[in-house]
């Protein structure tokens, strides 16, 4: 009977609604929730992704070929170098924030300014920085042809064996070619703004050049796009019906458009969660600058947002194997 009480009062101090369930406080605990049912969203996410590039294993985009920019390098080849760059920044941003946190058990409120600045810092640079890789996917690079199928036709120097960029090589054609616009257009309808160059003047330039050829989304035996002989690329340019430049989430230079939808969803929720907290960050800063936690006498917030922080980073870490490496 003694032993029923003693059981008795020890689950009423735990669960009894107390401040410190499990030995934390419902403010951690509420964060731990949170993270949980995160995480579960995220890894619904990238199982759909995974399914998808597994059913067109053939045809998927190749990173290395996707994400080859970097600031101020124009033209120079640099395949995954700023992906990585922006990892790196992300992650120290974690180490930083470790640090604001040992500072603020410690109750040394100089420190924890200096690496929750730092914190910011970097998740800002990374937002940017990823901001910046939008901006280059969806303006695309080379530009390709779009069958009636959905297959993206990319050009090849057969000399040099790199991408030719449809706008050094196509031909002018006398056509007449503006943008419908609603204010003089049948039915008051507006239009997508116009490639830079037309299907008709992409033949015409190809055409004119016997070095280049066309390659596919295929995937040969060596993981390669499958390059065509000059006759099959003349043949296969008969079924081309539009240009694409860039991608979109209806288009995609690169090859499968499921690919850019994933991109665009999965690393705008992901860039979504990391602007909210370098939002929640720099609120978090300011009340340590003003003292409000040393009224408290416990930088508990940080450690609250610390873990947000650190959950944002572990799952970069997944999209970024997901996406660029695997």
């Amino acid at each position: 009977m003694e032993t029923s009480a003693n059981a008795s009062i020890e689950e009423t101090s735990v669960w009894g609604g107390g401040n410190h369930p499990l030995n934390a406080s419902y403010g951690k605990m509420m964060m731990w929730f949170f993270i949980v049912s995160d995480a579960l969203t995220f890894s619904g996410f990238l199982v759909s992704y995974g399914f998808s590039r597994f059913k067109n294993i053939d045809s998927w985009p190749i990173a290395d070929e996707v994400f080859t920019h970097f600031p101020f390098l124009h033209g120079i080849d640099a395949p995954m170098y700023y992906v990585a760059l922006m990892t790196f920044i992300l992650i120290f941003s974690s180490v930083t924030m470790v640090l604001a946190v040992d500072a603020g058990h410690h109750m040394q409120k100089a420190k924890v300014t200096f690496y929750m600045l730092l914190t910011i810092i970097g998740g800002a640079i990374f937002v940017g920085s990823q901001a910046w890789e939008w901006k280059n996917f969806i303006k695309g690079e080379y530009g390709a042809l779009e069958t009636k199928g959905g297959q993206i036709l990319q050009f090849v120097d057969q000399q040099t064996g790199k991408r030719a960029a449809i706008q050094e090589f196509a031909l002018p054609v006398a056509t007449e070619r503006t943008t419908h616009e609603a204010s003089n257009g049948i039915w008051y309808l507006d239009e997508k703004s116009l490639p830079t160059v037309s299907l008709e003047e992409v033949k015409k330039g190809f055409l004119a050049d016997e070095q280049l050829t066309i390659r596919i989304q295929k995937l040969n035996e060596k993981g390669q796009k499958t390059v065509l002989s000059r006759e099959e690329a003349l043949a296969k340019l008969d079924e081309a019906v539009g240009v694409v430049e860039g991608a979109n989430l209806y288009h995609n230079e690169y090859g499968n458009p499921l690919f850019a939808d994933f991109f665009f969803f999965i690393t705008g929720f992901h860039g979504f969660h990391v602007f909210s907290g370098v939002v929640i960050n720099v609120i978090i800063f300011f009340n340590v600058i003003i003292g409000t936690y040393e009224r408290r006498g416990h930088y508990e917030m940080v450690e609250k947002v610390g873990l947000y922080w650190h959950f944002v980073d572990l799952v970069w870490v997944f999209v970024f194997t997901f996406f660029y490496l695997v």
